[in-house]
């Protein structure tokens, strides 16, 4: 089964500038789901081109060259839809002495709004049904104008009822949704039909939960057929699955230096290894290990020889 991985991952991929220590600014691109096919495609590179994007970017300098950099890190291309006289997002990164980020963004006029409405769209949304799993997040919704938004959960709804896996991250960023009711209404119709839901403690709080892991716990089990992790930082992750719930301790870093991407790496991480078969305990300890190597650089892509290669066993017994 783990030979006939596919995954298509929603979302949008942004150009992102990043303050140095020195005050200058570096550039490069990320975006949470992007971010999450990346080290997917990386981790599983054994597999060889099993991750494809699906988005919708311009016709513009900074699009190819994103396109490109898709290319580079292994991430596919062929799903995404290129609107003329548009741009991608744009978003600076500015960290604090603790590693922790704040994010600025400018998305106005970027293509991936309208992505599920226009020409294209309907051969994309058919296209999804070649997937083993489908990977979106809070951010990937929030994002699409109603219309997109719509068309896409419908899609997303059928190909749940034919056995294709939709893994939904609640990714909760508040200055994109018009209100926290419209969040919550939109991540209950998604998490119906979803097969595996990752969320963090505090955006329990979005879904009407206590914002404790016991909240959270205690709400999920009473969803037996869904698979639910709760991302609690630095502190250990709760797994809700088969009527169980386990607690997964994090990786310990010492220097923590920036955590943009740390819970996308972690994701990746996460998904990959329930689909080569691992036990979801298991997956979370190799899923802490990623994340707690990406926390130690700067960036939301480190460099590939810093990447624990955590699953080449596993992949090993494939070839």
């Amino acid at each position: 089964m783990a030979k006939d991985i596919r995954v298509a991952a929603i979302g949008e991929c942004m150009v992102e500038l990043q303050e140095r220590p020195d005050g200058g600014i570096t550039q490069s691109f990320g975006g949470d789901t992007f971010n999450t096919a990346a080290y997917m495609a990386r981790l599983g590179e054994g597999l060889g081109g099993f991750v494809d994007y699906v988005s919708a970017i311009g016709d513009d300098p900074f699009s190819d060259a994103m396109a490109a950099f898709w290319r580079a890190q292994g991430v596919g291309d062929r799903l995404v839809l290129r609107r003329p006289g548009r741009r991608p997002g744009l978003y600076f990164i500015k960290t604090d002495a603790a590693g922790e980020r704040r994010f600025y963004y400018w998305r106005g006029e970027a293509a991936v709004r309208e992505t599920f409405e226009t020409e294209g769209s309907d051969a994309i949304l058919t296209a999804l049904s070649g997937y083993s799993n489908i990977y979106l997040s809070g951010i990937s919704l929030a994002v699409l104008r109603p219309q997109s938004r719509a068309r896409l959960i419908a899609r997303l709804g059928e190909l749940a009822r034919d056995g294709i896996a939709v893994d939904f991250d609640c990714n909760y960023r508040p200055l994109l949704w018009e209100s926290v009711e419209t969040t919550r209404a939109t991540y209950e119709e998604v998490i119906a039909f979803a097969s595996r839901v990752l969320v963090t403690v505090e955006e329990l709080e979005v879904l009407g939960i206590a914002p404790t892991p016991e909240a959270g716990a205690s709400h999920f089990a009473a969803m037996p057929r869904l698979e639910v992790v709760i991302k609690d930082g630095a502190k250990p992750c709760t797994l809700i699955h088969d009527g169980k719930i386990e607690t997964v301790p994090a990786m310990a870093v010492d220097k923590v230096v920036d955590t943009t991407a740390a819970g996308d790496s972690f994701s990746a991480a996460y998904l990959l290894g329930r689909s080569l078969g691992l036990a979801p305990a298991e997956a979370a300890l190799r899923a802490h290990a990623v994340a707690g190597a990406v926390v130690q650089h700067r960036g939301a892509i480190i460099p590939k020889d810093a990447t624990p290669d955590v699953f080449a066993s596993e992949i090993a017994r494939l070839r």
